[in-house]
């Protein structure tokens, strides 16, 4: 593909997952805001898009066969979720519980020295709090209803289309990227303290996987998941 500065972000993880890493380093929204250009998701993120532009052009070259988002886009819906549920979902259901955990002693142990903790504090419930009630959404709602209409089966639901739960998923992402890039900057971008112990710096490293894995999450949903399932929808009452 051509990189440019209109490229869409989605596009460009999509064709050269390479990307994803320096993008996440750089605060580069690629989830929730892969429908931007290059430049805008830049400028949203307080960067210079000629030097985003000239950074990813100096990474290595996608490689032919290595894993990339593209090979969702040739997999079932079925099999996308499948993998969704397994990987993310669970992902979410053992990490959360043990950061909170985390925290907890972080907090009690450098909580005096440390008053913006209790910010971070609040950030992470709130983005739990967040988190467990939209998996569930996503798992007894919109999932059982993609994969009635990917067997061919009539999916009745309460809602008259498949857009009408995506555009509440899509936004419940909106309102987790925003937890997260107040996480992000309340935690210096995840730099533990001079004075941190072990369990701080695990607590931080633990909030800096999250992040990347959630990014992940949300873009194959939003970038894949949700486009294919509307267009699977239009064919099928087409």
């Amino acid at each position: 593909m051509t990189l440019d500065l209109d490229t869409k972000v989605g596009d460009l993880v999509m064709a050269w997952p390479q990307a994803m890493r320096y993008l996440e380093d750089q605060g580069v929204d690629y989830c929730c805001g892969g429908h931007r250009t290059l430049r805008e998701a830049s400028v949203a993120a307080g960067l210079l898009p000629e030097a985003i532009l000239a950074a990813l052009a100096s990474l290595e070259a996608p490689v032919a066969g290595a894993s990339s988002p593209q090979a969702w886009m040739d997999a079932s819906l079925t099999e996308l979720l499948a993998h969704i549920e397994a990987t993310h979902h669970a992902y979410l259901r053992t990490e959360l519980p043990r950061l909170d955990l985390l925290l907890g002693k972080v907090l009690a142990a450098h909580g005096e020295n440390h008053p913006e903790l209790d910010e971070v504090f609040d950030l992470f419930q709130a983005l739990a709090s967040d988190l467990m009630p939209h998996l569930m959404k996503e798992e007894q709602i919109l999932f059982p209803f993609i994969r009635r209409m990917d067997a061919g089966q009539a999916a009745e639901a309460c809602f008259a289309s498949v857009q009408s739960p995506i555009r509440v998923m899509e936004a419940e992402h909106e309102a987790v990227g925003s937890l997260l890039g107040r996480l992000r900057a309340g935690t210096n971008g995840y730099t533990t303290p001079a004075d941190g112990c072990a369990t701080f710096r695990a607590l931080y490293q633990g909030f800096k996987a999250l992040e990347e894995d959630l990014h992940r999450h949300i873009y194959l949903e939003n970038q894949i998941l949700h486009p294919r399932a509307r267009t699977m929808e239009a064919a099928l009452h087409g």
